[in-house]
């Protein structure tokens, strides 16, 4: 029994190590998107869903504002499908833990879906 001991230390210090890494990637993949994205929030025109996808939340978008926020979303759909791949969960699992992260790092002012998926004010 004792010999087991130092080979699931090792394991445990491995799988922390890995999910650490796991972390630090979805932090600065989330910072990088909402930097894509800091001007149009400011404005009032896009707003952070629960669904983990910006969302144009502004009828006076312009149509720039809205390409942008497509093109994101496509690259973040992409982004939690490799994810979702590689843990063997579902897309929409990965995709609403990204909405927590996403709602919880935007600035106070800009919009954010709130669990009733109205779009108010943080």
């Amino acid at each position: 029994m004792t010999a087991t001991k130092p080979i699931w230390r090792g394991m445990l210090r491995i799988a922390a190590t890995f999910t650490a890494a796991v972390i630090t990637v979805i932090a600065l993949t989330v910072a990088a998107w909402a930097g894509a994205l800091d001007q149009p929030k400011a404005s009032g025109l896009v707003g952070e869903g629960l669904n983990g996808y910006a969302a144009v939340v502004s009828p006076a978008a312009p149509d720039a504002v809205k390409q942008l926020v497509a093109d994101l979303n496509a690259q973040r759909r992409n982004y939690y499908q490799s994810i979702a791949k590689k843990n063997g969960t579902t897309l929409q699992a990965v995709e609403a833990v990204f909405g927590q992260k996403l709602i919880g790092k935007a600035a106070a002012g800009t919009f954010v879906q709130d669990t009733s998926g109205n779009w108010v004010r943080k």
